[in-house]
């Protein structure tokens, strides 16, 4: 089995925090989002894949050996494949052909989940699902009685579905998919403007490719700053029971934790109250603080400050009470 994970966007919605660290990198709860996906999808799936491949931007080299050495903590072979221009789902996916064959878990690295994410042994492909409240916005699928998907249908403006493809596929022959993948791109076949897997898929279903439809419990958005803050809060809660969450390396002196909370190794705490749901980062100093709902990274210094609902990237340097707190890399801030 191989996993292959696209994730050549860079998120801009969730800039500044993407300006210097791709996306799929941001920590969630001391992780990179991008290796919480693939660990929740080999600890669901019950077996470590021969490959695990990434699909990237213009990322640089040290990224590429950062995730690389992702794949090998896990058992696996790594490979890196580049996708030049953000030409849609279909292209990205593409981009990792020599990846494409025997049994293949496809997840797109922009969101996290809670699910089980057991293929249906029946079915020649497995999507997963989730039920929306504005389906417009997302690829749908409808199914029959028996779960099995009729039609695949691209961010309609006319209801046709609540049942939003997530971006986590399964695939047994995943040399079909490629084939189909292929075909859009010879024959220039797009929607909106960018090839769509959705287009693939349905082809497949109409040579007889039986797919099936399978739910998933949550859907944790990555999208902007507020929903990666709510989502690491989430993380923090699902894992705190199977993680050790808070470094033995990290100095904490006078302070209240209040759980859960993530301190990497090397962090300084001093005279304050952390928590619930906060995560610090490797090497930050925290002095005099009230901590809650936030996100902090690496080699950061915070004094005096009170946040909620805040994310403050690397290197940065907070002073002072500031509510709903937003910061990049490297950059500081007094009040």
């Amino acid at each position: 089995m191989n996993i292959i994970i696209p994730m050549a966007g860079r998120g801009s919605r969730l800039r500044p925090h993407t300006l210097t660290t791709p996306k799929p990198l941001i920590p969630v709860a001391g992780k990179p989002m991008v290796q919480r996906i693939v660990e929740d999808l080999i600890a669901s799936y019950g077996e470590t894949p021969e490959e695990i491949a990434f699909v990237i931007g213009d990322f640089g080299e040290e990224v590429g050996k950062h995730l690389l050495q992702v794949a090998r903590e896990l058992g696996a072979r790594g490979r890196i494949y580049h996708q030049e221009q953000p030409l849609g789902t279909a292209h990205a996916i593409l981009c990792a052909e020599p990846s494409l064959h025997g049994p293949c878990l496809i997840a797109f690295a922009d969101t996290l989940f809670k699910a089980d994410f057991q293929p249906e042994p029946a079915a020649d492909g497995t999507i997963w699902v989730k039920k929306v409240e504005n389906p417009e916005s997302f690829g749908v699928v409808k199914t029959d009685e028996d779960g099995y998907i009729t039609d695949f249908v691209e961010k309609s403006p006319v209801f046709v579905s609540d049942l939003a493809i997530v971006g986590i596929y399964h695939f047994k022959e995943a040399e079909k998919l490629r084939d189909e993948l292929q075909y859009l791109i010879d024959n220039d076949i797009k929607e909106k403007g960018e090839y769509q897997i959705t287009n693939a898929l349905e082809n497949l279903k109409n040579k007889g490719f039986k797919i099936k439809a399978a739910p998933i419990e949550e859907w944790l958005d990555c999208g902007n700053r507020q929903s990666v803050v709510a989502t690491n809060s989430r993380m923090l809660e699902l894992k705190q029971e199977h993680e050790t969450l808070v470094s033995p390396e990290a100095d904490i002196q006078n302070c209240i934790i209040i759980p859960p909370c993530y301190i990497g190794p090397g962090a300084v705490l001093q005279n304050s109250i952390v928590g619930p749901c906060v995560s610090i980062g490797s090497r930050t100093k925290v002095s005099r603080c009230i901590l809650s709902h936030s996100l902090i990274r690496e080699d950061s210094e915070l004094q005096n400050a009170t946040l909620k609902g805040s994310m403050v990237g690397q290197h940065a340097r907070v002073n002072g009470h500031i509510p709903d707190l937003s910061i990049g890399d490297y950059c500081e801030t007094n009040c």
